[in-house]
């Protein structure tokens, strides 16, 4: 994707393999800037800290950061050290921990002496397979765009509510649910995102409008609570969100406030999709509500917010009397119900057990596996 023209992923390996570099997203919006990682304990502070989030984007940096760890260490225990660092940082994307254990099996698999290379070429390959996922998906959703647009009788643009950041910058490249928006959107189609400014975090204010705005998207922020009152008034044609692990049976973890999207999108009928890539899908667990874990963060970010001052500095303010309480659930679960459909990198899928295990059937015949190897 482009950041004031220029191409950019997310996240790359140096040429030498001493480093990573990564865009700082708690600098977004009001500053872009590129960091390093050299190491394990790093890559896994930048993932507990969010400077880099998003289901898809958390596992490649946990790749990453197995593979710097090897480079410095490539015994097997600080192999089984550096995964169980990394492990520990967030708890709700399915994506963490599969690409530590693929990046375990590889490794553990060879001589110390053949980690390191191993561990950055295989890195690679999970960061090269997450761009081609979100590639796909975004084919697949450009359908459903489409069909959307041909019922529309008065020509305007195709109106979609988009929750959280699940944009490029939480994966690689393309992003999950932006990915048909950006086909859409290079295909000439005309398109108006309305953007969930998402509390506490403010991840679609700061970070999907400003993805979209670098790549010329119509969108408009609103409040996290607008999105009924929108769908009331016929101005929303479909909603497509992302996930963070969607169960075996279809039911979607993502980003606090989705489940009352997808509430009010079935009372007012409109379609609600989930931009799924196979890593985000759990065939170990059925029940989202009761097995899902659910990350419950600082309370903090809800009683202050971060903004840029007008000499450019970041400051940090308080929003909330002093001594009051605060609760921060980071995610809920959407049923399956609630779902009209998946979108994968394998197609557009009913949003239950049955669709789900005939799309990915080699998933099915490991029972106990996250995901698939």
């Amino acid at each position: 994707m482009r950041v004031e023209g220029k191409a950019f992923t997310t996240i790359w390996a140096e040429a030498d393999g001493a480093s990573i570099k990564i865009i700082d997203q708690t600098r977004l919006p009001h500053h872009f800037e590129i960091v390093s990682i050299a190491d394990a304990p790093a890559a896994a502070r930048a993932i507990a800290d969010m400077q880099v989030r998003g289901a898809p984007l958390i596992g490649v940096t946990a790749a990453y950061g197995v593979a710097l760890a090897m480079r410095s260490d490539p015994s097997t225990a600080n192999l089984e050290a550096a995964c169980a660092l990394l492990k520990a940082t967030r708890p709700t994307a399915v994506n963490l921990q599969w690409a530590l254990e693929s990046m375990r099996c590889r490794l553990s698999a060879l001589p110390p002496a053949e980690r390191a290379a191993a561990g950055f070429a295989h890195a690679s390959s999970i960061a090269q397979e997450d761009i081609a996922l979100c590639e796909a998906i975004g084919d697949h959703g450009l359908c459903l765009i489409e069909a959307a647009a041909a019922k529309r009788k008065d020509g305007g643009p195709i109106n979609i509510l988009t929750h959280c950041n699940a944009g490029w910058l939480a994966t690689v490249d393309w992003g999950t649910a932006t990915a048909p928006i950006y086909k859409a959107h290079e295909a000439g189609m005309a398109l108006h995102i309305w953007v969930d400014e998402t509390r506490p975090r403010n991840q679609g204010a700061s970070l999907t409008a400003w993805e979209l705005k670098q790549h010329g998207v119509p969108h408009t922020i609103i409040v996290d609570n607008a999105g009924g009152h929108l769908m009331q008034h016929g101005k929303v044609d479909l909603v497509i969100v992302g996930t963070d692990r969607t169960t075996a049976s279809g039911d979607v973890c993502n980003k606090i406030g989705t489940y009352l999207k997808a509430l009010a999108a079935k009372d007012n009928g409109v379609p609600f999709f989930v931009a799924a890539p196979s890593p985000s899908i759990d065939f170990a667990i059925g029940d989202g509500v009761a097995e899902a874990p659910i990350e419950t963060r600082s309370p903090e970010e809800v009683t202050h917010i971060a903004g840029c001052g007008e000499d450019g500095r970041i400051e940090v303010v308080r929003l909330t009397p002093a001594g009051s309480a605060a609760h921060n659930p980071a995610f809920d679960v959407t049923p399956a119900r609630l779902v009209t459909g998946l979108i994968t990198e394998r197609g557009v899928i009913e949003a239950n057990r049955s669709a789900l295990a005939k799309a990915f059937p080699e998933r099915v015949a490991r029972p106990g596996e996250s995901r698939m190897i």
